[in-house]
């Protein structure tokens, strides 16, 4: 189990007010390491940080609108100065304002979904990659979807973003190998949050959904913080530059035609004031 030990390790999360990013900030905490939590609500920061602090982790408050590029520099800067360095850097802010065919998008949609999505993964990488190159370690993850392999009905600007992700983890896994920091992803399946609620709310669509998932099941958040665990520590020494699945199988299974049979026409308004899974 020494493996996966993450004692003395420092990690900066994002989107971690909830979801995804809350159960990832836990299962660091969990595994050994420090925690800085990054997001928009403060309030609901300072709850995972009790959460942290109480598996005798010390835990970092940063209030940071991804959407905002001139917040992402300054705030990783801030978990530097507290920790003295970012051992595990994990991308894991993103969400869709709405569910709409591409011909209903306009481009100010495109524009948020893009920012949103990929742009702000843009900013935090080159932050992080900075200070990890320099130091000569670390481990980036960022958290894509398997909405970035396939064609993904309804979905189409948040897919593409997705898919720049995990383009971009490969090529800085190569660019920044010699400098001893790995960079992989993750990408989720159908998994139980605030932001899937716009299909849950849907009774035939999640049904149907749910049967596309050959485990038979949506997943959970916490399903995704063993995955990021391993790939920060050194179980996964020799892993840099892949996308690791965790999707019960989705991606064996071609879940579009029932999207597109099942989802009313039109926008569909989503939860998502909060970016983070």
């Amino acid at each position: 189990m020494r493996r996966f030990d993450l004692d003395g390790k420092s990690a900066l999360v994002t989107g971690a007010s909830r979801g995804i990013g809350r159960a990832v900030a836990l299962g660091l905490a969990e595994a050994g390491a420090d925690v800085a939590v990054l997001a928009r609500s403060e309030d609901a920061l300072a709850e995972v940080a009790k959460e942290i602090e109480a598996l005798g982790r010390t835990s970092l408050v940063l209030t940071c609108d991804v959407s905002r590029p001139e917040q992402i520099e300054p705030a990783v800067a801030a978990g530097v100065d507290e920790f003295g360095k970012l051992d595990i850097a994990v991308n894991n802010a993103g969400g869709f304002p709405v569910i709409a065919p591409f011909l209903d998008l306009d481009p100010d949609d495109w524009s948020t979904l893009l920012r949103t999505n990929l742009e702000s993964v843009l900013h935090f990488c080159r932050a992080v990659g900075r200070h990890m190159t320099g130091r000569g370690s670390g481990s980036l993850i960022n958290v894509a979807s398997v909405g970035g392999y396939n064609g993904t009905p309804m979905l189409s600007i948040y897919a593409l973003a997705k898919a720049g992700i995990i383009s971009l983890t490969r090529t800085l896994a190569v660019e920044w190998a010699a400098s001893g920091v790995r960079v992989n992803a993750i990408a989720p399946g159908w998994t139980r949050t605030r932001l899937t609620s716009g299909f849950a709310a849907n009774p035939e669509l999640a049904d149907e959904l749910i049967r596309s998932v050959p485990a038979g099941v949506w997943g959970e958040p916490d399903d995704l913080a063993g995955a990021v665990v391993y790939l920060a520590g050194p179980a996964s020494r020799m892993v840099t530059g892949t996308c690791l699945t965790v999707d019960g199988g989705v991606t064996a299974y071609d879940t579009g035609p029932a999207m597109m049979e099942l989802l009313p026409a039109g926008r569909i308004p989503v939860d998502a004031a909060e970016p983070g899974r």
